[in-house]
């Protein structure tokens, strides 16, 4: 070998140990490479809870559940003893009505942020039918206040008024007995309480609080207390009245300008509850199931604004109902306040009514579509 190679083979060898490559020579021998970078993987993102989620209140639990209505459950979060209602605004925090007072959930990070204790007595926090504390709720139209009836056992209930801001009870209205839900007029000027076992309908202006008792009883109050012909929910139609379905048989609709209340016929013949309008003005009207020997069983009464209806049958007691965004499906749960609960939400194809069962929760109740 001339001078000259051995002088460029130096060359080379030089330069591959600066770069710290490895290297074989004749004799097999070699120079290590440097270790490879670990690279730690970041942690996951937190779960976000997607547009058209379900959340029920678990009345025979303490916790609020949220629902993909393809899959069934994704989460609970605890919220207080027997969650009742719920209504979730443009913020993405639900306001539960619970035994306890009203629990405030975070819906996109899944987190209980807080509770807001009720400043009316309504004795220890337990659970069942005629537990005391919170039953409907609603949320005034631009999200400043929550008004939460409250039952209080043996007596008349209240409205109370909380801040949103604040978080804090402002005000108590008294309303009637057992406030079974709560709405508001579509201006935000009113909020109705209806009281089931006191046949009444209380309006309350939303400036001066200012109450008015109207009765709502088309089969009369004969029975009182003992009686299974009650209001329980309304739904607040685009003119201003409430609709308030009766057994499957009757309709009455509340003009709260004047008190009077117009009946009209219904066709499903069974004890009926949850009671909600869609955008194009149908009614959705949650049939129990029966309650003496003539009564049909649980179904969806589907009203179009016309007053033509159409009955879906329903497997096994329900109590509320929500409808999806694009109004195609309804959503009913099958809590119900009274004994034959079951623990889930019946998924309702509102054009061919067809049906299908989706676990979901403990004894849901209340419900919402996020």
């Amino acid at each position: 070998m001339t001078a000259r190679a051995r002088g460029v083979l130096g060359a080379i060898a030089v330069v591959l140990l600066a770069a710290g490559c490895t290297a074989t020579g004749a004799a097999g021998s070699t120079t290590s490479a440097p270790p490879a970078t670990t690279v730690t993987p970041s942690a996951p993102a937190p779960a976000r809870t997607a547009q058209g989620t379900l959340l029920v209140a678990d009345f025979g639990s303490d916790t609020v559940t949220f629902v993909d209505p393809e899959r069934g459950t994704l989460d609970s979060v605890k919220v207080g003893t027997a969650p009742y209602g719920l209504v979730v605004g443009k913020d993405g925090r639900a306001w539960v009505s619970t035994a306890e007072g009203v629990a405030v959930v975070d819906t996109e990070t899944r987190e209980n942020v807080g509770r807001i204790p009720y400043t009316t007595e309504t004795g220890p926090a337990t659970t069942g039918e005629y537990r005391g504390g919170g039953m409907g709720i609603a949320l005034a139209p631009g999200g400043k206040r929550v008004y939460v009836g409250v039952n209080v056992p043996d007596r008349n209930g209240v409205l109370e008024v909380i801040d949103t801001a604040t978080r804090k009870v402002t005000d108590t209205v008294p309303v009637g007995r057992r406030p079974f839900d709560v709405d508001v007029s579509r201006d935000g000027g009113e909020v109705y309480a209806t009281g089931h076992d006191s046949f009444d309908v209380t309006a309350v202006r939303a400036d001066t609080l200012t109450p008015r008792r109207f009765e709502v009883a088309p089969y009369g109050t004969e029975g009182g207390l003992g009686s299974w012909l009650k209001p329980h929910y309304a739904a607040v139609r685009v003119d201003g009245k409430l609709l308030l379905p009766f057994e499957g048989e009757k309709l009455a609709v509340l003009d709260p300008r004047t008190g009077k209340v117009a009946v009209e016929p219904m066709t499903a013949d069974t004890h009926q509850h949850g009671a909600q309008l869609t955008p194009d003005g149908t009614l959705l009207a949650v049939g129990t199931g029966p309650i003496s020997a003539g009564d049909n069983d649980a179904s969806l009464t589907i009203r179009t604004a016309d007053g033509k209806e159409r009955v879906v049958p329903l497997d096994g007691p329900h109590e509320d109902v929500a409808t999806s965004r694009d109004g195609r499906t309804a959503y009913v749960t099958g809590g119900f306040t009274r004994d034959g609960f079951w623990d889930g939400i019946t998924v309702v194809d509102l054009k061919s009514g067809d049906t299908h069962r989706l676990p979901a929760g403990h004894r849901p109740l209340g419900i919402a579509v996020l």
